[in-house]
């Protein structure tokens, strides 16, 4: 199992980055190669298609409804739809908190009586319910933040050994909360968002600072953190200080591009 960051920019796109979106794929035992997304944020259509055509993706899986995780989504919806040559055999999957279809379909701006059905299938997560997506596993765990939102346990075959399992644990946004503490624990790779700045910013409720990112992974005893998610008025490097004085193990900083192998 593999993750791609596709956009990594917080809460809108950046200079060098679009927002949220991480592509992780996984081979099978034929040798064929899954395709995940997690999120689409403003902007990260573009970059996906060096990774991968989005025609071959398997599934998406959103961690909630804010743009700057969603944004891209209708763009999306148009390639599936408008693209020449053969269709999907079936709808892509679209996992989300509830009420994802009707936000989808109003971003887009569907007329009345129309939907998206013929080019995604959207399903809502159900707590401590997984979805299969080929070889790879998917947990979603509600977490703290002002809208529904989920962080997301994805388990497959490790990259080295594909015998042997791994986990990527994906925050999504949130704050601390026991959610949180679920979704990271004993995970291979945690994949943390640090938008917000310690001692500066002192609103509770909705996003990790690079401090509180490294508390969950150290208390999950996490393999390596990836913190994600940094606002364009922040350096990530000040998040990836903030969790290497919390964090016992590795800790880099999130790049468009970025590789890391499970």
């Amino acid at each position: 199992m593999r993750l791609t960051v596709v956009g990594c920019a917080g809460s809108f796109p950046g200079p060098d980055s679009a927002a949220s979106s991480y592509l992780v794929q996984a081979d099978d035992a034929a040798g064929r190669t899954w395709n995940l997304l997690l999120d689409l944020g403003n902007g990260a259509l573009g970059p996906l298609q060096r990774w991968c055509d989005p025609m071959d993706l398997d599934a998406v899986g959103l961690s909630h409804l804010h743009l700057d995780h969603v944004a891209d989504v209708s763009s999306l919806y148009v390639y599936l739809r408008y693209v020449p040559g053969p269709a999907r055999h079936r709808p892509l999957p679209v996992h989300g908190p509830f009420g994802t279809a009707s936000r989808l379909g109003e971003a887009y701006g569907l007329e009345p009586g129309e939907s998206m059905n013929g080019q995604i299938a959207v399903h809502a997560w159900q707590p401590g319910h997984a979805v299969q997506v080929g070889p790879m596993s998917l947990l979603p765990v509600a977490v703290e933040h002002p809208v529904p939102a989920y962080g997301v346990r994805v388990t497959g075959p490790s990259e080295d050994d594909p015998d042997r399992s791994v986990t990527l644990a994906y925050t999504g946004d949130t704050d601390t909360c026991p959610g949180l503490d679920e979704l990271a624990r004993g995970a291979d790779v945690l994949l943390a968002e640090a938008s917000f700045v310690e001692g500066r910013d002192l609103v509770r409720g909705i996003h990790l600072t690079g401090r509180r990112a490294g508390e969950v992974a150290e208390r999950g005893r996490v393999g390596r953190l990836v913190v994600t998610h940094v606002p364009a008025w922040n350096e990530s490097q000040d998040a990836v200080a903030e969790a290497r004085a919390m964090f016992s193990g590795p800790v880099l900083a999130a790049y468009p591009g970025m590789v890391v192998a499970l």
